[in-house]
């Protein structure tokens, strides 16, 4: 791999890679990359026409699902444009400022998302084991309040890992093998010493992505105590189907995400190339799944769906 060697009164430029390994299929590697892309975006936008249209679906539940797409939207949208120059024009050249900007957004879309996830884990607990005083508990309002903390925690916690970034000195080598500024991936090219920027994002990653899981995890434990307290089967069943589409949407969002900062600390050969496309997998196809999911599980968004797509 060559070397990019850059004078130090130079502006700091970096190369992202691509997919290691793989640069000869890089169009063929498009193809998906875009398809991914366009049904994602149609996807989620739908869904915030649907809801924005449709008074009646103007409710907690599905104001989640708005924040939801506006995530997906955004993450998908700090990933594949760029991406897709690399694939198509070759265009590589990525500077720090872009760089760190892309960072930002993207990571701030990341903790939000998972901001998201558990409050709609919160909104199933409370469907099912306080049905009574969901109206009460659960108002619009609130869940926009729920949701503007998620936004300020996710800025507080991502804008000093940014700036974090900003201070280190870079290699002559500044080749991203990635397609996106990956953060460890550009810590890598770092040629001063990194200890803070390792430290503070694994304290970020345990207080967003850990802390998060177990939140969703104690929540859903007790949706299955009071499901079980349940003796009509029956309802056992509708219970847990109210769940269904958001245990389907977390799997689509953490596996790919966990498995990618298991395989993060290795930088070569077939890992590397698995690393990268789990990544980019994490951001390009939970954005397209979600929307099919609660469309096709959710009875009064899939009838609206419906509605709208036979007028069509």
């Amino acid at each position: 791999m060559s070397s990019f060697n850059l004078t130090s009164s130079s502006p700091v430029t970096f190369i992202l890679n691509g997919i290691p390994g793989l640069e000869a299929a890089h169009i063929w590697i498009s193809i998906p990359f875009s398809t991914f892309y366009i049904i994602s975006m149609l996807g989620n936008f739908m869904v915030l026409f649907i809801v924005k249209k449709e008074l009646t679906l103007q409710k907690p539940m599905f104001l989640l699902l708005c924040m939801l797409a506006l995530t997906d939207i955004g993450m998908s949208t700090c990933i594949v444009p760029k991406a897709l120059c690399i694939f198509w024009f070759h265009s590589k050249g990525i500077t720090l400022d872009g760089c760190l900007t892309q960072m930002f957004f993207l990571y701030v879309f990341v903790a939000m998302q998972s901001a998201v996830l558990v409050t709609m884990a919160f909104d199933r607990y409370v469907a099912i084991c306080d049905p009574l005083r969901y109206a009460t508990i659960l108002t619009n309002a609130r869940i926009a309040k729920l949701g503007l903390v998620g936004l300020i925690r996710a800025v507080l916690l991502i804008l000093p890992l940014t700036l974090l970034q900003w201070r280190l000195p870079f290699c002559a080598n500044r080749v991203i093998l990635h397609m996106y500024c990956e953060y460890i991936a550009v810590v890598k090219l770092s040629c001063g010493d990194t200890t803070v920027n390792r430290t503070y994002v694994l304290v970020i990653t345990v207080m967003i992505i850990l802390f998060d899981l177990i939140l969703i995890g104690l929540t859903y434990g007790l949706i299955i105590r009071a499901v079980l307290r349940i003796s009509s089967k029956k309802a056992h069943c509708k219970a847990l189907n109210t769940c269904t589409a958001h245990i389907c949407v977390m799997l689509m969002s953490y596996t790919p995400f966990l498995f990618s900062t298991v395989t993060n600390r290795y930088d070569q050969g077939s890992i590397a190339r698995v690393h990268v496309v789990l990544s980019n997998l994490y951001f390009l196809v939970p954005p397209m799944v979600n929307p099919i999911i609660y469309g096709v599980k959710t009875k009064e968004l899939h009838d609206k769906v419906r509605k709208y797509t036979c007028r069509m």
